[in-house]
């Protein structure tokens, strides 16, 4: 059996494509620090409050963060403790491979290029 056809990897697929997105990485990577408003991020970010929205969505939906209500607002909250030891592991494992990822000819971006490769 090829393992591109392992049902058993679909959930890890799907948490990596939603980490996979630099927009949804770097509000993860925000609320980590503490609970945010879509008003802090989106002046964070620089990007309209439906697109920020829409990316909260997302991340809802993967069951990565959820929000509480007080009185009009909503704070944003990570949902699972245990992403912030993803994201470490992530950036533990960048720091030891370099810039082999970065240089990736699939996923990788030219040092010379800002275009981001989706996938």
């Amino acid at each position: 059996m090829a393992i591109g056809c392992t049902p058993g990897l679909a959930p890890a697929v799907a948490l990596f494509r939603s980490l996979g997105d630099p927009t949804r990485l770097a509000i993860l990577r925000r609320i980590a620090t503490g609970e945010v408003r879509v008003v802090d991020l989106t002046g964070e970010l620089g990007m309209a409050q439906s697109t920020v929205s829409k990316h909260l969505a997302c991340l809802r939906d993967c069951g990565l963060i959820d929000y509480r209500v007080e009185g009009r607002q909503s704070f944003y909250a990570l949902t699972r403790p245990e992403l912030l030891d993803l994201l470490r592991s992530a950036e533990q494992v960048l720091a030891a491979t370099g810039e082999a990822v970065a240089l990736c000819p699939v996923y990788g971006t030219p040092a010379d290029s800002t275009s981001e490769v989706n996938a």
